[in-house]
């Protein structure tokens, strides 16, 4: 007798049908082909357990399992479902004629408990896509699944309910989810906050520009100025993300295994990977490709604290991701792409010893070890960070005053209007939705100056020694601060604001 029964791969941050075909024969064996992984291999051993703890056997005859399309490599313990189903229609220990109209994942226990899967919601997506009645998975990932509408979707905790729902004795219903409702349960109250810094009310306003613009941010100050606590505080004042926005982010959290029972994210992604992350970890990767830190941390913010302390390899793979806001993972038989549009925060101390530039402390690092400590970050990278501030210790007075600084909420609501004033300026052209994606045609074209702005911003070239990248960073960044001030134009003052932001591009600046 054979079987067919439908499970799901995820590649990338897509998933693709898999029929499982269960064939039974005089004899005894078990044959699983279909370039199965060793989990999967490893399945006879947990689906036979969990069968003898349910009151079902595993049948003493010859099966042979396929897993089409046969060259795709399978891999990962959640097939444990669709083949202990397919074994047992197949064995005629359960009658099941619908079964070929559901897609059925989940790992099993040996008791038959199910445990939850990864990439739930780009299977459910599919699956509604190829017109499947239903979806059975584990119930830990029901909620991300149940965001897909069109699609029932069940959420089992062991074998037995779904053996009881195909043989019509279970109440099983599936899940229902408002996905709006979930995506409009706004936090108006973040966990960090804005109004819980003291002073620095410069680097404020330089971090309101960034989320303005979506611009890539460093922030240089000895240890303990604040830069860790004002980097947490960025998502905060970010203008809330859009639908699609959402399923996007939930999509690679899903396929990351990183949901842990929460439906549709509505809050931007906040990633702050150690130091002694390697290249595959933070660009993603493996044998089996896996999306990395910064694909989690798309229409996020990935900040790198003490980037000096990365090594140069690892920062070195962000420099195309940063660019082209997706990175691509290319193997021997297949290539996946994982979407990186993110917002970048990075931190450092000014010399090794933390303290250079600050007049209350003995500056103990020589020219040499400084210049040696700064050229750890390459040229080229910090050619696409926008915005560099130094951020100095906040003194006693600040600390002590009781006065309640300015909260979040107030914040993102100038940068959300900053953003829609983008939007409109690039609805007609396609993958730039913010000033820090505009390209150089772009800039000339939406960043006009008037004679006494040309001037200023000459001078400043001039007197500053600032070099020939930072004229376009300075461009995008003035772009930014009109929007703040909902101003058609560019004017001497966003110029002047602009120009202060760029303080490594200032040649001598270690001198």
């Amino acid at each position: 007798m054979l079987v067919k029964v439908y499970g799901s791969a995820v590649f990338g941050v897509e998933a693709t049908t898999i029929t499982i075909e269960v064939h039974m024969d005089k004899g005894i064996g078990y044959h699983l082909v279909g370039l199965p992984d060793n989990a999967i291999k490893e399945s006879s051993y947990r689906i036979a357990a969990a069968l003898k703890n349910n009151g079902l056997s595993f049948p003493g005859k010859k099966i042979t399992i396929n897993m089409a399309p046969a060259d795709l490599r399978k891999e990962g313990s959640a097939y444990d479902l669709p083949l202990a189903m397919g074994i047992l229609v197949g064995s005629d220990q359960i009658k099941a004629p619908e079964i070929e109209q559901y897609i059925i994942m989940g790992e099993l226990s040996l008791d038959g408990s199910l445990q939850p899967i990864r990439g739930a919601l780009p299977i459910a997506i599919k699956a509604k896509e190829e017109g499947y009645k239903g979806f059975f998975l584990p119930i830990q990932n029901v909620k991300e699944a149940a965001i897909v509408a069109g699609l029932d979707v069940y959420g089992v905790s062991n074998l037995q309910e779904i053996i009881d729902f195909f043989i019509g004795k279970g109440t099983l219903l599936p899940t229902v989810i408002d996905t709006r409702a979930e995506f409009y349960k706004t936090l108006d109250f973040p966990e960090f906050d804005f109004s819980d810094v003291r002073g620095q009310e410069s680097i404020k306003r330089c971090m309101e520009i960034a989320a303005a613009g979506g611009h890539n941010i460093i922030l240089i100050g000895p240890p303990g100025a604040g830069k860790t606590m004002l980097a947490k505080r960025v998502p905060s004042i970010l203008p809330p993300m859009t639908l699609r926005e959402a399923l996007e982010t939930t999509k690679i959290h899903s396929v990351a295994g990183k949901l842990k029972e929460v439906g549709l994210m509505n809050q931007r992604p906040f990633r702050s990977p150690h130091h002694t992350i390697s290249n595959v970890a933070l660009v993603g990767g493996g044998s089996y490709p896996q999306p990395g830190e910064i694909s989690m941390a798309h229409n996020g913010v990935l900040f790198l604290d003490e980037l000096p302390e990365f090594k140069r390899d690892v920062l070195e793979v962000m420099r195309q991701p940063l660019e082209d806001r997706e990175v691509t993972i290319s193997r021997a038989k297949f290539t996946v792409t994982y979407p990186s549009s993110f917002m970048l925060v990075a931190s450092m101390n000014p010399s090794p010893s933390g303290f250079f530039n600050d007049p209350s402390m003995p500056n103990t690092s020589s020219p040499h070890e400084m210049q040696r400590y700064m050229s750890k970050i390459s040229g080229p990278l910090l050619d696409r960070i926008d915005i560099h501030i130094e951020v100095t210790p906040v003194p006693f007075e600040k600390l002590a005053d009781d006065r309640k600084a300015e909260n979040s909420v107030e914040i993102r609501k100038r940068v959300t209007a900053a953003r829609e004033i983008q939007t409109q300026r690039f609805e007609t052209v396609e993958n730039i939705h913010y000033n820090a994606q505009m390209s150089s045609k772009l800039i000339r074209e939406y960043c006009m100056l008037d004679e006494q702005s040309k001037e200023l911003l000459k001078n400043a070239m001039e007197r500053l020694n600032l070099s020939a990248r930072a004229y376009d960073r300075i461009l995008k960044v003035s772009r930014t601060i009109a929007d703040l001030d909902n101003a058609p134009n560019i004017i001497a003052q966003h110029i002047a604001e602009a120009i202060q932001y760029r303080s490594l591009d200032r040649e001598g600046w270690l001198g």
